[in-house]
């Protein structure tokens, strides 16, 4: 036991003193060596949802990427989000037909179709990134047909973002949310009145986040509040409104189990990018928590999950577990930077890494994985 635990902590500090690419290094910086500072590389030669971030920090001032990039406190929740699929290891199976697996893609949210299971998560302040602000997002998705989720504290506002919208689009409406009824159902008619299909009840803020990285550029927290949030609360809240309503920062087992008592139609695994508190766990996590505890949770609701998501194969590490449909924030906002064309082209880019993803995986359907194609026991765990 104790030589356990001592492998264990030199394993951890050995983990806390290697760098952390924030980007890894695919060639991207020597590739594009003589482009000009600030200038932004040819959208038709980004390969990988990383490139996206690459190009938006040369390219946006400091304050304006800082906005999208930090995390809480020492970052530390935001490093293993994109650090902690690669420590669960695809067991790819062979002779399998998987020639057919493009046609699985499509997938439904709440009933609705869409041509991926993957999705635009709530992010504020698009205009952060694309003087159209949340324009490119709404007409990208609407190109490529997959659900996006407009931030309550969007540069736009909820009508101004329905204006883009094609007449036949999905949309979720992202909230904050508190016990002031009044300024609770002006919402709930706001986003029923622009056509929003569900709402999208963010649970993961009660108090405002500890983001060192943003304060030095004065873009914190969007909701500094400290904020009532109750299972009460959401009992109270389906008694206004006809929509479904979405609990966003789900990161317990337990939690996701009171959802079902509690009779809510979907829930969506998240640490808030890990903007709000450090050291939260990451939403893959989440998922092999629920996955190993309390699996019947995914046949009661549908769960949706979000954070450090970048490639097609973590995607699939996450469907593989039940989740219904997987969430991306930051690689949008950066791919808004082209506007319209960016989102379109980081959206193309990832459906086609899921498919071949699967495919090299042994992967015949993405709506029938068996999750023993993942093997769930950490790489760094000591035998």
């Amino acid at each position: 036991m104790r030589s356990s635990f001592l492998s264990l902590c030199l394993l951890q500090g050995a983990l806390a003193a290697r760098p952390f690419l924030n980007e890894p290094d695919t060639g991207f910086d020597q590739y594009f060596a003589d482009l000009p500072a600030g200038e932004l590389p040819p959208l038709d030669k980004l390969v990988g949802l990383p490139d996206f971030d690459a190009a938006a920090r040369r390219h946006l001032a400091a304050q304006n990427y800082t906005y999208y990039r930090n995390g809480a406190a020492g970052e530390w929740s935001y490093r293993n989000n994109l650090e902690v699929f690669n420590r669960y290891r695809l067991r790819p199976r062979t002779m399998v037909d998987i020639t057919n697996i493009e046609s699985t893609l499509p997938t439904t949210i709440l009933g609705y179709n869409f041509s991926a299971p993957f999705f635009i998560s709530p992010c504020a302040r698009g205009g952060y990134g694309n003087t159209a602000a949340e324009k490119g997002l709404v007409e990208g998705a609407a190109a490529e047909n997959i659900l996006y989720m407009p931030a309550l504290l969007a540069s736009m506002t909820i009508e101004e973002i329905a204006t883009f919208k094609t007449e036949d689009q999905i949309t979720f409406q992202q909230v904050y949310l508190d016990s002031n009824d009044t300024a609770t159902r002006e919402i709930f008619d706001r986003a029923q009145k622009s056509g929003s299909k569900a709402i999208v009840f963010t649970v993961d803020s009660a108090a405002d986040g500890n983001r060192h990285r943003a304060a030095r550029y004065g873009v914190g927290s969007a909701d500094s509040a400290y904020t009532l949030i109750t299972w009460d609360l959401y009992d109270h809240l389906t008694t206004m409104t006809d929509l479904p309503i979405i609990l966003k920062g789900i990161q317990t087992v337990e939690d996701a189990q009171k959802a079902v008592e509690h009779g809510v139609p979907a829930i969506y695994l998240s640490n808030h990018g890990g903007r709000q508190i450090d050291g939260s766990r990451s939403a893959l996590e989440v998922a092999i928590e629920i996955h190993e505890k309390a699996p019947e949770v995914f046949s009661q609701l549908e769960v949706y999950a979000d954070g450090g998501v970048r490639y097609g194969a973590d995607v699939v590490k996450l469907l593989a577990l039940g989740v219904r449909a997987v969430g991306l924030g930051r690689p949008f906002m950066y791919a808004n930077v082209y506007g319209t064309d960016g989102v379109k082209r980081a959206i193309q880019i990832l459906k086609h890494e899921i498919a071949i993803d699967a495919g090299n995986a042994g992967i015949a359907d993405l709506k029938n994985i068996d999750p023993n194609i993942v093997d769930w026991t950490p790489n760094w765990a000591p035998a």
